[in-house]
């Protein structure tokens, strides 16, 4: 039996090892960390919990295929509820709500600008096919070459990778609160609307088309779901085990250094950053310089707050933005002129609003966001300032004082983004999905100069995002089933 040894233990490679475990390949994962899940991973402090990391479940079709291809249900693992409303956006003058489906969007859309809702089901109907194609096609191909974005159907698009969310958005909306709320979901993807391709209004689509959901007891619940079916795979995980050294001969992958110890392997997959990964090998083994990592536009590192509450906060619901201040000014002190932000746009989460078991009775569990632009300075005093900030203006516009109420907070920035997860620069989302590092144009899933040395993750194909990482899995085990020697 061939045997394959996978770096890391966040989503993408979960997902890598259990396709290649079902394949009959002997799998084992080395995390340095003392639990599985890589950015996912869980802090509980005082009957609180928190999701350190993603805390958005959408694309529910994708869970459902990732368990379904080993015969399982998500309702095996974990309970899915369907949030409503999705979430709220805080502007300076004004609340918008998003509800749990088109109609009540629509309708929002209306109050803000007469006429908007019929644009909305158009641009919704353009965003549902792009998903198709995106998620059943382009996405579904290894980045190996540039005629995997070639299809009937993108040959019919091609204009919209050459023209912007942003563009596509203002023709069709006027009200700024609307282009605001409609150019967000980007963001997941890591770059400026004004970056993005059109194509990728397809996360419209995920967010008012497929809605926003969360899984009873937090996002780890699909981290624990992943983990308890590669062990029921036959996968053995070793934590706190991190590998210092990827071993090769002869331009051949041998196996991996950790804990003064060599394990032998057929093949190597790093799901860890993929840098990081690179950096484990001699230099004459690496794909890639220190210049094209630094020349890469990358997806923004975050400054977050963990917070636990001695009581229930009004006027909030489970995910909360805050958009009370200038979207273009912060997107461009992340992206154009990297600095810490003047006047930050910030996301607030508080899962014990639907899921009483992620906070003691009656107290609330807080996480806040502020996205800041990787390779900044991170000091205890710049988090305290931040801190302040954002508790002044969520006290502002929720209109409640909550600060007197605080029990505790944690902080995690980038020192810890590149102490815990060996981040480069300390990025949270890995790389940007603007045009140029699209599909066959991302650091690539098989080393061109290592045989048998494979990569998986944000920072490679398809992109960043929970959803793409279990993709980025399967598409790393079908690369090495075809590549196998059997």
């Amino acid at each position: 039996m061939e045997k394959v040894i996978v770096i890391g233990s966040g989503f993408s490679s979960l997902s890598a090892s259990c396709y290649l475990a079902k394949a009959g390949y002997e799998v084992e994962i080395f995390e340095k960390n003392g639990t599985v899940g890589g950015r996912a991973r869980q802090l509980t402090k005082n009957g609180f919990t928190f999701d350190i990391g993603p805390s958005w479940y959408w694309m529910p079709d994708i869970f459902d295929k990732f368990f379904a291809d080993f015969g399982k249900k998500t309702s095996d693992y974990y309970q899915l509820d369907k949030l409503n409303p999705a979430y709220k956006i805080f502007f300076e003058d004004d609340v918008l709500t998003v509800g749990d489906c088109m109609d009540k969007i629509c309708d929002e859309f209306e109050r803000l600008e007469k006429g908007s809702g019929i644009h909305l089901k158009r641009f919704i109907a353009q965003a549902q096919e792009n998903y198709d194609i995106a998620i059943n096609k382009v996405v579904l191909r290894p980045g190996l070459s540039p005629l995997e974005l070639v299809t009937k159907e993108t040959v019919l698009r091609v204009d919209q990778f050459f023209k912007t969310i942003s563009q596509e958005v203002r023709k069709r909306f006027k009200n700024p609160k609307l282009v605001s709320t409609l150019e967000f979901p980007v963001l997941f993807l890591g770059a400026k609307p004004s970056n993005t391709p059109s194509f990728y209004s397809f996360m419209n689509f995920a967010d008012f088309g497929l809605g926003t959901w969360h899984p009873k007891g937090g996002m780890y619940e699909i981290i624990k779901a992943m983990k308890n079916l590669a062990e029921e795979l036959g996968i053995k995980i070793h934590v706190d085990s991190p590998v210092t050294k990827i071993i090769v001969s002869d331009k051949e992958v041998l196996g991996v250094r950790s804990q003064d110890k060599n394990h032998l392997a057929d093949y190597v997959v790093s799901g860890a950053d993929y840098h990081h990964s690179e950096t484990l090998l001699d230099e004459k083994d690496r794909q890639y310089s220190e210049e094209y990592w630094e020349k890469k536009t990358y997806a923004p590192s975050s400054l977050l707050f963990y917070v636990g509450f001695d009581k229930k906060l009004e006027n909030i619901e489970h995910h909360n933005l805050f958009f009370d201040t200038d979207f273009e000014k912060h997107a461009r002190e992340i992206y154009d002129d990297p600095q810490w932000p003047s006047e930050p746009l910030f996301y607030a989460n508080f899962p014990s609003v639907t899921d009483a078991s992620m906070a003691p009775k009656a107290c609330e569990t807080g996480f806040f966001l502020v996205p800041i632009a990787p390779g900044l300075e991170d000091t205890p005093q710049l988090r305290q300032q931040y801190f302040d900030v954002v508790m002044d203006r969520f006290e502002k516009r929720t209109q409640q004082l909550v600060k007197e109420s605080i029990i505790f907070k944690e902080s995690f920035c980038v020192n810890d983004f590149v102490e815990q997860y060996n981040s480069y620069k300390g990025n949270a989302y890995g790389l940007a999905n603007t045009l140029r590092q699209t599909a066959f144009l991302r650091p690539n899933l098989k080393s061109s100069k290592v045989k048998n040395l494979f990569f998986t993750g944000q920072l490679t194909v398809p992109g960043p995002g929970v959803p793409p990482a279990l993709i980025s899995g399967k598409l790393v085990s079908d690369l090495i089933t075809k590549n196998s020697k059997r």
